[in-house]
């Protein structure tokens, strides 16, 4: 493993390597709050497509700013992370990935490995709520604008478009097995576009979701990723969440379906739902509903993790 000190010492962030076992690292930046702890920490990944440095910075200085150490990392093939081919999903890799920064995590000495808490954004809302159920390392788990039934979101896209993407994922997972080169679908669009997000919104959420520091972002996903989520349904398993979790639901969500994250809210033990106003995409910052989504996390955060006393 390796770390490296942020050029942005006004961050207080550190950069990590941290190893895995297809021997491709995967890079994650941790903010350090005050104190020498042992502090609790969230663990935190984007949704579909996206990296760390859209979107999730806000947040974990925040978290940070709150006594929690924060640790946002991209997953293999996507961002900073190593892995080929890029841009190429898989669920259970990225759930793999969570799993290994959540170890990571707990070996730290600047942490407290009995309250780490999982965090997602979008389409991490499905691996999220996975761990919710099985890693017993955690200690709570928050998920906002989340995707939590595969199958509903791929229905909720137009029949034509939904027939032309997975004609393409079909094309370009033949084709990968013969070593060519992913097919690539833009991650946002308008109404009509070939995307994954072609929503209303997608323009705007593109918009915030682009790194403001530069970090290169390519917006696109390999077709053949599709093939790896539209079947799997983790609100199957809400019941048998162990965890304390929050599920931040937007009003007017048109990414990921409601009705599902509702029936996770419903059928979770001790589950807490807040329904914040707008869109998907809302949730961030630049979003009509980011300010009282952050102020509820932190709530939920305090209410269920003890912060070190600063020395």
């Amino acid at each position: 493993m390796t770390m490296t000190i942020s050029n942005n010492a006004v961050a207080k962030r550190i950069t990590v390597n941290i190893p895995t076992a297809s021997g491709d690292a995967i890079e994650a930046w941790v903010y350090m709050p005050q104190g020498r702890g042992p502090h609790p920490a969230i663990v935190m990944a984007h949704g579909i497509g996206g990296i760390k440095a859209g979107g999730l910075v806000p947040f974990a200085e925040r978290f940070r700013d709150e006594g929690f150490v924060s640790i946002a990392f991209d997953y293999r093939n996507f961002g900073g992370s190593d892995g080929q081919p890029r841009e190429a999903l898989s669920v259970p890799r990225e759930r793999e990935d969570y799993s290994t920064v959540i170890g990571w995590a707990v070996e730290q000495p600047y942490i407290d490995p009995r309250q780490i808490i999982a965090w997602g954004t979008s389409f991490a809302g499905m691996h999220v709520l996975e761990l919710a159920v099985s890693d017993t390392r955690l200690l709570a788990a928050v998920a906002q604008a989340p995707l939590t039934d595969g199958l509903a979101a791929a229905m909720m896209s137009p029949l034509k478009s939904g027939i032309r993407l997975f004609g393409l994922a079909l094309l370009d997972r033949v084709g990968s097995l013969f070593g060519r080169q992913p097919i690539y679908i833009p991650g946002h669009g308008k109404p009509g576009e070939l995307s994954i997000g072609a929503t209303p919104d997608g323009p705007f959420g593109e918009k915030l979701m682009t790194p403001k520091d530069g970090t290169q972002w390519h917006d696109r996903i390999a077709a053949r990723s599709l093939l790896s989520f539209s079947w799997r349904r983790p609100v199957r398993r809400a019941g048998s969440v162990r965890v304390p979790m929050l599920l931040v639901v937007p009003m007017a969500d048109s990414i990921a379906p409601v009705p599902a994250a509702l029936e996770v809210a419903r059928r979770a033990p001790g589950a807490e739902l807040f329904r914040s106003i707008g869109g998907h995409y809302d949730v961030y910052e630049g979003g009509a509903g980011f300010a009282d989504v952050l102020r509820t996390e932190i709530d939920f955060l305090h209410r269920h993790a003890k912060i070190a006393t600063v020395t």
